[in-house]
């Protein structure tokens, strides 16, 4: 039976012996004992450090976990209680708050802000500087039943660069949400959302047009419009907006 002989400093490491008190552990046995004493000491209060060493290049709390294989980038965070599983990818600068869920398959850009309770399943692809708010759902079977396997019907989601996601808004698998999109909160989205747009409720249904930094954007006559922070300008053309500034 595996012994232990725990050293409860703040960060120090972990010492195993076996029945042969040769001090040697499979890897997988090291790092659940070790997060276990870990997280007494989080619930206590105190400090704690990853033992056995995560790379120093992005941080995962200790009660976060991190399947092998997964590929997490440089100036990551990975706040308490995520999972991310094997085959994810996720880019640099990304902040991941309490309990997300990153399924296998899933693909996220750089400088990607996810909030707390949000579930992104097999099949999503997330661009960069995106924000998703807290409770935001994403799902990858239209229609899904406990009985019937149907993981071979995954609907591929495209989110793209720089959009914004509202909290408990929840997206339905199959459609693309554009650059610069706002999805309302509690929004569900169940059709392809225009660059620009800015859509809610339940259908989310097209409401009008922000610009890149997120503000409403209100056309003239001609199709143009400025940006009220930051001074852009953008043109409206057959339900179509584009910047005009390079």
């Amino acid at each position: 039976m595996l012994q232990r002989a725990i050293n409860m400093t703040p960060g120090a490491g972990v010492v195993y012996q076996n029945h042969e008190g040769n001090g040697s552990a499979p890897e997988h046995i090291q790092r659940i004992v070790a997060l276990y004493f870990q997280m007494q000491l989080c619930f206590a209060g105190k400090y704690c450090k990853l033992w056995p060493p995560m790379p120093n290049n992005f941080f995962v709390h200790p009660t976060a976990v991190v399947d092998a294989g997964a590929v997490v980038g440089a100036g990551t965070r990975i706040w308490h209680c995520t999972h991310i599983c094997a085959t994810a990818v996720i880019g640099d600068g990304c902040n991941l708050g309490q309990n997300v869920y990153v399924d296998n398959n899933v693909r996220i850009g750089n400088r990607v802000k996810i909030q707390n309770n949000v579930s992104v399943y097999d099949g999503v692809v997330v661009e960069d500087y995106l924000f998703i708010g807290p409770l935001a759902a994403f799902a990858n079977v239209v229609d899904q039943k406990s009985f019937i396997e149907r993981k071979h019907e995954f609907l591929p989601t495209l989110v793209r660069c720089g959009a914004s996601i509202g909290a408990n808004a929840t997206i339905i698998c199959g459609n693309t949400i554009g650059c610069y999109a706002m999805v309302g909160a509690g929004a569900v989205v169940t059709v392809a959302v225009p660059d620009f747009a800015l859509v809610y409720g339940n259908p989310a249904r097209l409401q009008g047009w922000v610009s890149k930094a997120g503000h409403r954007l209100v056309f003239d006559e001609n199709g143009l419009a400025v940006c009220a922070g930051t001074g852009a300008h953008y043109v409206l053309e057959h339900n179509v907006v584009q910047s005009m500034d390079k």
